[in-house]
């Protein structure tokens, strides 16, 4: 059973989002590509190992993926999520290499018995250089992509600030995080109003 990591623990690590239930989702949103440049959060080997040590529990065992791959699938699912939201084609080459990703590490059930009882499992085929992390993430895209029902829950934060995808699962959801962007919004308002009685008083 896989374990979903939160986003409390996300952010205690130094993450400001995450937590969702997708890791292809928190892979998208370690990019924030409302700065310029455009921010990585996983930019460097310490931040890169943190993440994937959290994220850990809900992907296959195996190594750490190279940066490289990582940034492209990263890239790539970026492009196809934000393709959907602005209502544009995807760019070809972010199909192909989501597609890439998940056929370099095929999965396939496995049966194991033991003294215990019998049980199944999920074996990845990294024989041949594939990533069983990426190539997990990468079929989460392509699950999502293809579930036009869950894909219609897509959004990004309601702060023009910030660039961060989520699943309103909860359809009043607006922000990535109510901790930040939706606590930076109340205060926005509360200061708003505050100004606006300050000024009509005077």
């Amino acid at each position: 059973m896989r374990i979903r990591v939160g986003v409390d623990e996300l952010q205690a690590a130094g993450f400001p989002m995450g937590g969702e239930p997708l890791v292809a989702l928190d892979l998208a949103d370690t990019l924030m590509t409302v700065t310029e440049p455009a921010t990585d959060l996983i930019g460097t080997p310490e931040a890169s190992a943190a993440w994937w040590a959290l994220q850990s529990g809900s992907l296959p065992p195996g190594p750490v993926p190279d940066a490289a791959a990582v940034r492209r699938l990263r890239a790539a699912v970026r492009d196809v999520l934000d393709s959907h939201l602005e209502g544009r084609p995807a760019r070809p080459t972010s199909v192909d290499d989501i597609n890439a990703a998940a056929a370099a590490a095929p999965v396939s059930p496995r049966l194991v018995v033991t003294v215990d009882g019998s049980r199944g499992e999920e074996r990845w085929h990294t024989e041949h250089g594939g990533n069983a992390a990426l190539a997990a993430i990468a079929a989460e895209a392509i699950g999502l992509l293809a579930d036009n029902e869950r894909l219609g829950l897509l959004r990004r934060c309601a702060n023009p600030a910030c660039s961060m995808l989520f699943l309103a699962e909860n359809k009043r959801r607006k922000w990535c995080t109510s901790n930040i962007c939706g606590n930076r919004a109340r205060v926005a308002r509360h200061y708003g109003r505050t100004r606006t009685d300050g000024v009509g008083g005077t």
